[in-house]
């Protein structure tokens, strides 16, 4: 390549400007939607992204709802049967659930159920010819589930704990003196107070999911960001990995955001704090 080419592309791509001035024109194009082509396809990021975020969010949606509604009810009935034979089966799954590499599970998963009793597909999120909501949902089963396994593990751990701490309050003793039954105090008093760190340790699970994403959808084929993001890595596409990192960074400020004020908005204490 001649030099003149060379100069050519650096004033067409901005690199013959000072780097302030490179940064402050790559923020105003990501401002305006334009993140820049992709080093492998030549194709615009933004519709790359966009293609992919829709998949993405499924699973990380689908799971995250899984995790909250398994954990409470795990969690729930782990405390209520303390120390009991349940609360030991229920506590060493959720260390195993902990404890195991999601790309591990994943592959026992996908041995099991799809090599072994083809039950479930194990690539893709659509059979080929096949355009359908089942369909969708058959293939999302097993990412889901090796998404979700550590994060109901968590919930299942600190709702425990929750309750037990909350069983052992003033309010409940006084509760049971009135004559109330232990369902009631349960769901009607201890919950309401237990419940509350569920908020905290959603936006601490949120890096876990991302994270965990990239892994997932990686193995099962899935077609999110994670995926894009491990075959940018592996391609050197730094444009692409610059967007993805971004727009993950992005969404986890949103969450842990959301997740503060919401705490906020339940606890009556932290208002009370910040005055």
């Amino acid at each position: 390549m001649k030099p003149s080419d060379v100069a050519r592309i650096r004033h067409n791509l901005g690199l013959d400007k000072p780097i302030y001035i490179q940064y402050f024109l790559w923020l105003k194009n990501v401002l305006k939607g334009d993140l820049g082509y992709s080093l492998i396809n030549s194709r615009p990021i933004s519709t790359q992204i966009i293609e992919r975020l829709p998949a993405t969010l499924l699973l990380m949606g689908s799971s995250l709802l899984i995790s909250l509604i398994l954990g409470i009810i795990l969690g729930i009935i782990s405390a209520v049967n303390k120390n009991k034979f349940i609360d030991n089966v229920l506590s060493v799954i959720s260390y195993i659930g902990i404890s195991i590499p999601s790309f591990w599970f994943a592959i026992i998963l996908i041995y099991t159920f799809s090599v072994k009793c083809k039950l479930l597909p194990s690539v893709g999120m659509h059979t080929i010819g096949v355009d359908s909501r089942l369909d969708v949902l058959k293939h999302l089963i097993l990412p889901c589930t090796v998404l979700s396994f550590g994060n109901i593990s968590v919930i299942t751990r600190y709702i425990r704990s929750s309750i037990i701490s909350e069983l052992s309050e003033d309010y409940v003793m006084i509760a049971y003196a009135k004559g109330l039954s232990k369902k009631r105090i349960l769901y009607k008093h201890i919950l309401k107070n237990a419940l509350l760190p569920i908020i905290t340790i959603l936006g601490m699970s949120l890096p876990n999911l991302v994270t965990g994403a990239f892994i997932t959808e990686t193995i099962f084929g899935w077609p999110g960001m994670g995926r894009l993001g491990i075959k940018a890595i592996f391609g050197f596409d730094y444009p692409l990995i610059m967007a993805i990192t971004m727009l993950t960074s992005i969404l986890l400020i949103i969450g842990n955001l959301l997740a503060d004020i919401c705490y906020s908005l339940v606890d009556p204490r932290i208002k009370e704090l910040g005055r």
